[in-house]
């Protein structure tokens, strides 16, 4: 039986079937991508840069934007974002932390870390300790806090009037794609899998150079070595597509950025080393000991081809060529005999190891004074120039040309 050819009803029949706008599949692919990219520039620069780490002050109507846009896209409160963030800083890897993989499991953050999210936005402790600082006007509490998921319930509306029936599968990415990417990818994978530009005090990585589909957040490394930066990109081949955002809205006057990681400087090499030198190895420590890292890697690759050269054995360095250059409570318990085994077989090796430890030590003994750690600083210079190893008496050097 035919339906009856009311005006009324056809045209339910051809909104339900192409909203309003009528588009092409494709077309609405890429509404939803911008949609979605909208979203995650508003997470990284709003929530995470301007909110969790104060890096960067916001013009109100940018501020509003943000937290306007975030009430509909993905009804997050922002003092529960902030808080839970913060605390994943102040705890990370830790019991604490809200969303460790090292602590619930990469699977379980993977695929559940919204939940945990959740879970942890419940904890009144958590709120009142990490919350400090977050919006707390008068729309914060009447509508953003108080109808958090209202929002979310408009942007479906929207999202149907627009495509009709399509609208329900926009709204669906929509509704997943920070669950996903931020709270599963960046939480989860970006303590788990990727590359480190710096030896951080805990397990982050940036799981690729170029921070586009997740506005920057791809620098997981980067950041948990420089928290309060506004800028993730540090090396010339990384990309942070966050900060260019950052950048256009600070020349228009909607952003002002705070802090930008430190940049080391260098000029004349120093007889000795000085109290100026002492500064800038504790103000760009993390530059300074990645910089090590390659030497030690040039080290490394001069021991096998001695070894080579002598027709030896190289399996044994080789085994611990990965953990030659982490710190000692970073090293796993099964790959510790093979580290002790690549130092007996290296005595350079060995040496740049034990000298590591001990320059990692000027800025972690907090109880010598000033004069003490200058005094060690000079002599640790003087040893590895003594020592007769190229990559450390060339770092030594450089080091002595270190200025803050």
């Amino acid at each position: 039986m035919l339906l009856p050819d009311w005006a009324v009803l056809n045209a339910a029949i051809e909104w339900f079937a192409h909203g309003l706008l009528d588009f092409s599949w494709w077309q609405i692919v890429l509404f939803t991508l911008a949609m979605t990219h909208v979203t995650i520039a508003s997470v990284t620069i709003f929530l995470h840069r301007n909110q969790a780490h104060r890096a960067l002050d916001l013009h109100p109507i940018a501020s509003h934007f943000f937290r306007f846009w975030l009430w509909m896209t993905t009804g997050q409160v922002t003092k529960e974002w902030a808080s839970i963030h913060r605390k994943h800083h102040a705890k990370c890897e830790q019991a604490e932390d809200p969303h460790s993989p090292h602590v619930y499991g990469i699977k379980k953050v993977f695929l559940e870390g919204a939940e945990l999210y959740r879970a942890e936005a419940k904890n009144k402790e958590t709120m009142a300790r990490y919350g400090h600082g977050t919006p707390n006007d008068w729309i914060e509490q009447n509508l953003y806090t108080r109808y958090s998921w209202q929002g979310v319930g408009l942007m479906m509306i929207i999202d149907l009037t627009l495509f009709g029936a399509a609208g329900l599968a926009v709204w669906a990415v929509q509704m997943a794609w920070i669950p996903f990417w931020a709270a599963g990818v960046v939480n989860g994978v970006g303590h788990y899998w990727g590359y480190r530009n710096f030896e951080a005090p805990d397990a982050s990585t940036n799981l690729t150079p170029w921070g586009i589909i997740i506005g920057g957040e791809e620098l997981h490394n980067n950041h948990h070595t420089y928290p309060t930066s506004a800028k993730f990109s540090v090396k010339p081949y990384e990309f942070d597509i966050g900060w260019v955002y950052i950048s256009l809205m600070q020349k228009v006057g909607l952003a002002k950025v705070k802090k930008t990681p430190p940049k080391l400087a260098f000029g004349d090499i120093k007889p000795v080393a000085d109290e100026k030198t002492l500064e800038a190895l504790i103000a760009n420590r993390y530059e300074i000991m990645a910089g090590y890292a390659h030497g030690m890697q040039r080290a490394f690759q001069q021991e096998v081809a001695a070894l080579k050269a002598r027709s030896a054995d190289t399996a044994v360095i080789k085994a611990a060529s990965r953990w030659l250059h982490r710190d000692a409570d970073k090293v796993p318990a099964a790959a510790v005999p093979e580290l002790a085994k690549a130092r007996a077989a290296s005595p350079a090796l060995d040496k740049m190891v034990t000298m590591r430890e001990e320059l990692r030590q000027l800025w972690l003994n907090t109880s010598l004074s000033r004069e003490q750690l200058l005094a060690n600083l000079q002599a640790w210079c003087r040893h590895a120039e003594e020592s007769g190893i190229a990559a450390l008496q060339e770092f030594s050097r450089k080091l002595r040309a270190a200025r803050a």
